[in-house]
């Protein structure tokens, strides 16, 4: 039996090397591993270590298929007789078989993690099919299953081939973290599932909130881009990519749909803020459901969702780093989705900055707050889509000079921020003495900000060891408030150096009352009040001081920066804001926001059963049982970013590149 399997072995081995040597192979294959492709009409592409060839039903699978194969075949890799139901529950007995077997010393012969409970015959039985396959598990009550060996036409370019390896691994991880959960999270599982969407019979995302009290849901009903990625994300990590790859490819769709605003069309590429399912009738029998997207025409104040489209790449990438699928991202419609984003974002304009201009209300602050501009909240999400957009797309003829503006934005983008927008003790007793009127490319205040305009409050309230990113910056004009998405989403992103991370974070440690208290978290600190509340946001009934976008306190803001604390080791924040957050949010029916300074109340317009604070706390918590997979959803630090410039001025040598005189300043 081993002088057998050992030459088999051998030359499955071969056959695999030459299939990695190959300059066809597009697909990355991690090292100690290799390509199986599986299924009936479409075949899929799993990743599976190269140590599962010892496994006896391993082995059993790979005598079928040298038999119908060989292992000289076009597709490259090995290409297996059976479903992928088949192939999946094979690889989680095995895996099962393999952990169970680091743990224990022995194994009896029948229990449930033996090989022996999974049987694949090399013939046909009486009720068999010919070329199908019969499997056998304990799970099963002894009963065999049948399913089709046949391997049709697939190649390994067809957009419909995936790789499933990590969502194997979380199937089988999901079932240890299942016998942990509380009773806040059991009632968060059951009203997440409920909130699903179905288009055509398959989940296509989740509704904003699902409160069967509420008898005005106004566009609540509706699933939103932004909204959904925490849901999204929850699914992913507990195994569950259908709804995800339903979603991504459905909004795709959307995107080339015909939207106007009193007869103006905006961009291209632009993204719906969200979608909703409608009933059709057809005849007098018949029904017909239909996708009714909202780009914005009919969103409270008429604005355009500028994150939507970055929110989406985000996911897309966050969907196959967690599933493997990279095939989703390679077809040709997606590839074409990215584009039309990136040329929608990089456009040519008036502006002078890097950053991206945006009106007021375009994010998760959907509300005249006063962040028209250059708000940090997309300038983070525009460079975390760069960064997701540069490791997906295709690199070929037609993507080659996308690909170096796209470097060359993000390069520009980490050092404008990082330079500009950075603010701690030592930058606010610079600004108290800029001078200003400055006419010169060598000028220290560089945009002309008064020092009257430091607010008494910051001076007092900045930490000596912390420091963050202010919300806006233009001429003559920064905005010092502590906008807590876009600094959170700069450490996941990278766009703040290591040491910014680290000062964000003991800022918001040193300040926990005010930017977390009985609540976590302040979308914003410190609200506006009285005057500059009557001005800037043109008294908005909603955004009174310390409610809602104005000082509101957002559970849904959980799960970054639970993200974030695990990218930076601060594992210990995140677990404290969440046991503050959890029995609270269950108590309370899962409130939007929350009011007052302190979080204290829950919100006075707040809608209970809101989908994006059950996900946000979801997947907060199954971060932290497995902080490993942080690191598929984080970017690290690129040290080559600061190295790109495009500017002339260091070549000519006649005047000096602000980059060069700035460089030694940033802590990269």
């Amino acid at each position: 039996m081993g002088r057998h399997k050992f030459p088999k072995t051998m030359y499955i081995k071969l056959a695999i090397g030459r299939y990695l040597s190959s300059s066809a192979v597009n697909i990355e294959v991690p090292k100690g591993h290799f390509s199986v492709y599986v299924g009936e009409n479409n075949m899929r592409r799993f990743i599976v270590p190269l140590a599962y060839l010892k496994h006896p039903s391993f082995q059993r699978l790979l005598n079928l298929a040298e038999e119908e194969f060989g292992y000289d075949h076009p597709m490259g890799g090995l290409t297996f007789p059976c479903t992928e139901e088949t192939f999946i529950k094979l690889v989680q007995n095995i895996r099962l078989f393999n952990q169970t077997r680091n743990i224990l010393h022995f194994i009896k012969p029948k229990s449930p993690f033996s090989s022996h409970n999974l049987h694949i015959p090399t013939q046909c039985t009486i009720n068999q099919p010919h070329k199908h396959l019969s499997l056998s598990h304990h799970n099963w009550r002894k009963k065999s299953r049948i399913f089709p060996a046949t391997c049709c036409n697939g190649n390994k370019h067809d957009h419909h081939i995936a790789d499933y390896s990590t969502t194997i691994e979380n199937n089988v991880n999901d079932k240890n973290v299942a016998l942990n959960e509380t009773e806040a999270e059991k009632e968060a599982w059951r009203l997440l599932k409920e909130a699903v969407v179905t288009y055509c019979g398959n989940p296509v995302g989740t509704v904003a909130a699902n409160d069967s009290g509420d008898k005005s849901p106004l566009n609540y009903d509706q699933v939103f881009i932004r909204d959904f990625v925490p849901s999204g994300l929850a699914f992913l990590l507990k195994g569950e990519g259908e709804i995800v790859r339903n979603f991504l490819l459905h909004t795709l769709q959307l995107q080339s749909w015909e939207k106007t605003v009193d007869c103006y069309s905006p961009g291209q590429g632009l993204m719906p803020a969200s979608f909703k399912i409608r009933t059709v009738p057809l005849d007098d029998t018949k029904v017909e459901e239909v996708l009714d997207p909202d780009f914005g025409e009919s969103a409270i104040g008429r604005v355009a969702p500028v994150d939507s489209g970055l929110w989406w790449i985000i996911l897309l990438r966050a969907y196959t780093k967690i599933t493997g699928d990279y095939a989703l991202q390679e077809r040709v419609d997606v590839q074409t989705g990215i584009k039309l984003i990136l040329n929608l974002c990089l456009s040519d304009g008036f502006d002078m900055f890097p950053s991206l201009l945006v009106t007021d209300g375009s994010c998760m602050i959907d509300r005249r707050m006063g962040i028209h501009g250059h708000p940090l909240e997309i300038q983070s999400l525009f460079y975390s889509a760069l960064r997701c957009a540069r490791e997906m797309l295709a690199v070929d003829e037609g993507s080659k000079n996308l690909v170096k503006t796209v470097n060359n934005r993000l390069s520009a983008l980490s050092f404008h921020i990082r330079e500009y927008y950075w603010l701690d003790m030592k930058k606010i007793n610079e600004i108290y003495r800029y001078k200003t009127e400055e006419y010169s490319t060598e000028a220290i205040n560089k945009f002309n900000i008064y020092p009257e305009q430091i607010p008494y409050w910051l001076m007092e309230w900045i930490p000596e060891e912390g420091g963050y990113m202010i919300g806006n910056l233009q001429p003559a004009h920064m905005d010092f408030r502590f906008f807590t998405l876009g600094n959170i989403w700069s450490i996941v992103s990278s766009l703040s150096t290591p040491k910014q991370n680290k000062s964000i974070l003991n800022l918001l440690e040193a300040k926990w009352d005010d930017l977390v208290g009985d609540m976590p978290l302040k979308i914003i600190y410190p609200a506006l009040e009285q005057e500059e509340w009557r001005i800037i946001t043109g008294s908005d009934p909603k955004n009174t001081p310390w409610s809602y976008h104005n000082g509101g306190s957002w559970p849904t803001l959980l799960w970054q920066f639970t993200l974030a604390c695990i990218k930076m080791g601060r594992i210990e924040l995140a677990r404290k804001a969440v046991d503050i957050a959890e029995n609270r949010l269950y108590a309370d029916h899962w409130p939007e926001y929350y009011d007052t300074r302190s979080g204290k109340f829950i919100g006075k317009q707040s809608r209970l059963y809101q989908t994006w604070t059950i996900a946000g706390l979801l997947t907060s918590k199954m971060l932290l049982a497995n902080p490993e997979k942080a690191s598929l959803l984080f970017w690290e630090e690129d040290y080559d970013l600061l190295e790109i410039c495009v500017c002339a001025l260091n070549k000519t040598g006649k005047k000096l590149c602000a980059r060069g005189a700035a460089k030694s300043q940033i802590l990269v």
